[in-house]
């Protein structure tokens, strides 16, 4: 026997009778990728995951708009004249905290809260730069605390879900709160007055600054470079405040 047979078996049987040699086997190596398998679920994966983050964004856009949280935006004051106003007409709501009544607990509340609305109206204005976002969520806050503690002042049994569905929303949606409780107060205040005659002209003082006032404010979130448009706000809102006063006294 040669070396090259030896070497080769399929050529030393060739001439063996009833043996047949097939020179590829009928059965076939199948080798599995198993980066590629692993690269497909990782795909898989990633579609999923990208699925629930498009149905997640798509149920945040059908929220109601009045449910997600404020965003504080960080314009006005574009000089030093406007600021210095803005902070002038601050100072009435410090100053109608002073003298409003204290007779019980609820009515010290909001006395105290107007004191916070002007001091932390006057520290948004005095701000600059990322730091002012954060006071005029302060100063939103304050404002809406302010109606809350008004309702409470002038109606000692307000619902307790409503007003612990105002607490837990106080921080997230400020405006909201203050329309709710603004709107309650507006009601109150109505009511008195046709029970009461002395009341009537304050209710109209009332009435004539809260629209202007209302004016004003949507001016100034439409208009927000126009100088001294947001403390024009700031004295209407603050003779509204004074007229609600007398509902204490």
């Amino acid at each position: 026997m040669s070396p090259q047979s030896t070497l080769n078996p399929s050529r030393a049987l060739e001439g063996v009778h009833g043996v047949h040699v097939v020179s590829h086997s009928p059965f076939t190596l199948e080798e599995t990728n198993q980066n590629e398998d692993f690269s497909q679920s990782t795909s898989r994966t990633s579609v999923i995951g990208e699925k629930q983050q498009l149905l997640t964004q798509w149920a945040w856009q059908q929220t109601l708009a009045c449910l997600r949280p404020i965003k504080c935006g960080a314009h006005g004051d574009q000089h030093l004249a406007e600021t210095t106003a803005n902070v002038l007409t601050s100072i009435p709501f410090i100053a109608l905290g002073f003298h409003a009544p204290r007779k019980n607990l609820n009515c010290k509340l909001y006395a105290n809260s107007l004191i916070g609305v002007g001091v932390a109206s006057s520290l948004y204005h005095c701000s600059r730069g990322n730091l002012r976002k954060y006071l005029r969520w302060v100063d939103y806050t304050m404002i809406a605390t302010a109606t809350v503690c008004l309702t409470g002042a002038l109606r000692n049994e307000n619902p307790k879900l409503l007003m612990a569905a105002s607490a837990m929303l106080l921080p997230v949606q400020p405006l909201m709160v203050s329309a709710v409780h603004t709107g309650m107060m507006e009601v109150a205040f109505a009511k008195r007055a046709l029970k009461d005659p002395d009341l009537r002209l304050a209710h109209n003082v009332h009435k004539t600054s809260s629209l202007l006032g209302g004016m004003l404010f949507i001016a100034d979130d439409v208009c927000p470079n126009t100088p001294f448009l947001h403390a024009a706000w700031h004295l209407a809102a603050a003779v509204g405040v004074g007229t609600c006063n007398k509902l204490l006294q």
